[in-house]
């Protein structure tokens, strides 16, 4: 969302308000009327090329949610708050709350389809006295949500870089790289500055990059699960355990302990509500953006699940893995024995 965008909304705001109050602009029908004139209506001019297809857009929000990235480097809190159960059953649960969510989401979306997406939602939903509050109050923090959470994902991609690199021991125990706490900030403005650059300097390639971004997740979940499952060099779990063994090492009553883990499965799919910002790239967004939005929800949770099951069932003891600040590339470790080979399937 750009700024520019919320200061349209209110510039127009004083046009719109006394409109609003007594005939509401033109809504989504059943016409046969263009995405571009329906965005006319709701007070906005179409800027963008209307290229995506409904899959590109759910794709792009499967990217967006990265599920492997998601799930791995934020294992640690399922596996403190309940084990197994927490892991799998945690992200089943969460999954079907957010679909309750992009459902809601999608039928707002269906009605007001404009890149501007929450905070102008918020606008035309709010009561006229409020609306300008409420649409100034939710694009700000949706702005602000946008940086904190580009910022952490560098962040915990950065402790699990040093968590690859440390699957390599100088002596049982000690990895080779010490990770103190200049070494992870210097790594995490290097990365920062990476894909601020990429993003500024390669425009261009980004659609590119976003389809190989598709495939490379896919890959790398097939990749994970067949080597882990068949090599298991320590042997696998049985399903009761994978399923149904529930341990809590939080300290925490164990309902606590178990919502706290949810919070594994709610920072993988919270980018739910991201692709409303493409409403101005397809050419029915009232039709396709909702369709894209709930689609989305069901990939992410198929190949979460893909993810998830294998690392549970070669699972090592959790009291060892839990002392780690991610956990992942040590798990892979154990499960095909080799150092290198668990850093090349950590990449994806």
């Amino acid at each position: 969302m750009a700024d520019s965008d919320v200061k349209h909304v209110f510039s127009s705001a004083s046009n719109m308000d006394s409109k609003l109050e007594h005939s509401p602009p033109r809504l989504s029908t059943g016409e046969a009327e263009t995405a571009d004139q329906l965005l006319e209506n709701l007070g906005y001019r179409p800027e963008l090329l209307r290229n995506r297809s409904t899959l590109q857009v759910a794709f792009m929000s499967f990217v967006l949610a990265s599920i492997p990235y998601g799930l791995a480097t934020t294992l640690i809190f399922p596996l403190v708050g309940g084990g197994p159960v927490n892991i799998i059953w945690g992200w089943v649960a969460v999954s079907l709350i957010t679909v309750c969510v992009a459902a809601s989401l999608g039928e707002i979306t269906s009605v007001y389809p404009t890149a501007g997406g929450v905070y102008y939602q918020a606008f035309m939903l709010a009561p006229a006295n409020w609306r300008r509050v409420a649409s100034w109050t939710c694009g700000w923090l949706y702005v602000v949500g946008n940086i904190t959470i580009t910022l952490s994902v560098n962040f915990g991609t950065t402790l699990f870089f040093v968590g690859c690199i440390n699957v390599f021991e100088k002596e049982p125990g000690v990895g080779v790289f010490e990770g103190s706490n200049y070494q992870v900030f210097l790594l995490f403005v290097a990365i920062t500055l990476l894909c601020n650059a990429v993003s500024a300097l390669g425009n261009k390639w980004l659609p590119w990059l976003d389809t190989a971004a598709i495939f490379w997740t896919f890959a790398g979940v097939i990749a994970m699960m067949v080597t882990i499952l068949a090599i298991a060099k320590n042997g696998r779990h049985d399903a009761k355990y994978v399923f149904g063994h529930f341990e809590n090492s939080s300290g925490w009553p164990d309902g606590w302990s178990f919502c706290v883990g949810l919070l594994h499965a709610a920072y993988a799919t919270s980018s739910t509500g991201m692709i409303i910002s493409m409403c101005e790239e397809v050419q029915k967004p009232s039709i396709q953006v909702p369709k894209a939005m709930v689609a989305t929800i069901f990939i992410n949770t198929i190949a979460g699940l893909l993810f998830l099951i294998p690392i549970v069932f070669v699972l090592p003891n959790i009291q060892d893995i839990i002392l780690l600040p991610q956990p992942v590339p040590a798990i892979i470790k154990s499960a095909v024995g080799s150092s290198g080979g668990s850093t090349c399937r950590s990449t994806p």
